[in-house]
């Protein structure tokens, strides 16, 4: 089975790839043609996995599944949420991104978020939302070199070490975009 996946960010691809079993590859937008920014302006999560993948439906008639992550901070009202990847400016830079909530946290003690990732598919005429949920604290300075986004001021409940810390192996099986693209791929399987 060959899907799209509705995104560019090679690290995003080369993750959820590695979580596929090999009867199942992905396209990305540069392999289909899309080269345009397809707009995220829902003001949630789902809402902006939604809006990805309809347009490569819409425009290319092709099935795929388009994911959207957000960083909730319970100090912060959830912010960054839905704007996590251009949080410090259009410019998403993740360092930018990670100084911005740090800064913002300095002086509280609640320290509680989550990493929520949706992952939307459009198969055969059907719609069908995945959902994966992690949560864990903002540690107080970037650790570790693995991984991308916030990774590196992320720890998750029951761990020591930031995700930017830990095995692909590792975060894979307990993040968030772990848990959707297990359910995603639950239900593609069942389609083979």
């Amino acid at each position: 089975m060959e899907i799209v996946f509705a995104s560019n960010n090679k690290n995003k691809i080369a993750e959820i790839q590695q979580l596929l079993p090999s009867t199942i590859s992905i396209l990305s937008l540069e392999d289909i043609g899309c080269f345009e920014d397809i707009p995220e302006t829902s003001n949630t999560i789902e809402g902006n996995a939604i809006l990805k993948a309809n347009y490569v439906t819409e425009k290319f008639g092709l099935d795929c599944f388009a994911d959207d992550t957000g960083l909730e901070i319970e100090a912060l009202n959830g912010e960054p949420g839905v704007y996590s990847a251009r949080y410090a400016g259009e410019q998403k830079d993740a360092n930018d991104n990670m100084n911005k909530v740090l800064r913002n946290l300095q002086s509280l003690k609640n320290r509680n978020a989550q990493f929520k990732t949706v992952i939307t598919l459009n198969y055969k005429g059907q719609q069908k939302l995945f959902t994966g949920i992690v949560k864990g604290v903002i540690t107080e300075e970037k650790s570790g070199d693995k991984g991308f986004g916030y990774d590196p001021i992320f720890k998750p409940t029951g761990y020591e070490e930031t995700f930017a810390e830990l095995s692909a192996a590792t975060k894979n099986k307990i993040s968030h975009r772990g848990l959707a693209t297990q359910q995603l791929i639950s239900f593609l399987s069942e389609l083979q």
